[in-house]
């Protein structure tokens, strides 16, 4: 298979600094699915992080700074795409410029010999659940404009979002089996659009969860009520978030008041999907069904 010359994972950008951190994490564990799937490292050494970074992708305000500015220090392997990371929203650049600067720095990396391989392909990958305005509207306007910046020294493809991952629900029910509950709710963030919250009923409808959603009826509250009336006693809540954050952290304070205001039930909040292998080898999998044989 011809490899692209570059990954990059969009995702959607916090003033939290804790999302862009995972997806640095999840960065790393991208490129190391990449070496162990096609055995593209070294023999006789381990498998190690494609990339090392420097600095830190933070200012000491706390705001983020562009990702494609972690600069890699060393390359493991020269004939291993680069794997890197961007932001949608909240970030001091816009996303047609963080493509933009990490698509000169792999033309650079390979005029210098320094990225061994032939492909003019970085594909992108967006980081999110549902398809919503950004994913069918924001990103692929973003990449349009990087493209025209980078002309045809590199071309851009972007991947289907994380969400359409049948396999992504595997990871929800492996989420589940961790606790014992009479009932699941599935909370996501939810939109005013009913059809773009069809997604989550039919996940729910899979895990044979209950669907809740954060900023639009029926919200968890009112779900938790119906499951008290209902006779149940233990209540699990998966957040379909990706990464812990302000959601999250709002999310698990309500959980606090629901306990106080229900105290005949006992309510077990788990965690959002956060960065893992397995996730990683997802992200990969959307990458590679669309790389041209």
């Amino acid at each position: 298979m011809n490899l692209p010359s570059a990954y990059l994972l969009v995702f959607h950008g916090s003033r939290d600094p804790r999302p862009a951190i995972a997806v640095e994490q999840l960065a790393l564990l991208v490129s190391k699915e990449i070496q162990q799937r096609y055995h593209l490292w070294d023999e006789g050494q381990d498998v190690a992080p494609r990339l090392s970074y420097v600095g830190s992708p933070y200012s000491a305000e706390g705001w983020l700074t562009p990702t494609v500015a972690s600069t890699p220090a060393t390359i493991s392997n020269p004939r291993l795409p680069l794997v890197g990371t961007a932001c949608l929203e909240l970030g001091p650049q816009p996303l047609h410029q963080q493509i933009q600067q990490f698509g000169d720095r792999i033309l650079a990396l390979k005029r210098q010999q320094v990225l061994q391989i032939e492909s003019s392909l970085m594909q992108l990958v967006p980081l999110f659940l549902l398809p919503g305005v950004h994913v069918m509207e924001d990103i692929p306007t973003e990449v349009e404009l990087a493209q025209t910046a980078l002309d045809s020294h590199l071309n851009l493809q972007i991947c289907p979002y994380l969400g359409t991952h049948p396999n992504l629900v595997q990871l929800l029910a492996n989420q589940m089996a961790a606790a014992s509950v009479d009932v699941w709710i599935l909370l996501s963030h939810g939109s005013r659009r009913p059809e773009a919250n069809a997604p989550i009923e039919a996940i729910a409808t899979q895990l044979k969860a209950m669907p809740a959603y954060w900023s639009v009826p029926p919200n968890l509250e009112s779900t938790v009520a119906d499951l008290v009336q209902m006779g149940h006693h233990r209540v699990g809540i998966l957040p379909y978030f990706l990464f812990a954050g302000g959601i999250t952290d709002a999310i698990a304070q309500l959980v606090t008041r629901l306990s106080w205001q229900f105290p005949e039930i006992e309510l077990t909040l788990a965690e959002p999907i956060g960065t893992s292998p397995a996730l990683a080898s997802l992200v990969l999998d959307l990458a590679l069904s669309t790389v041209p044989s």
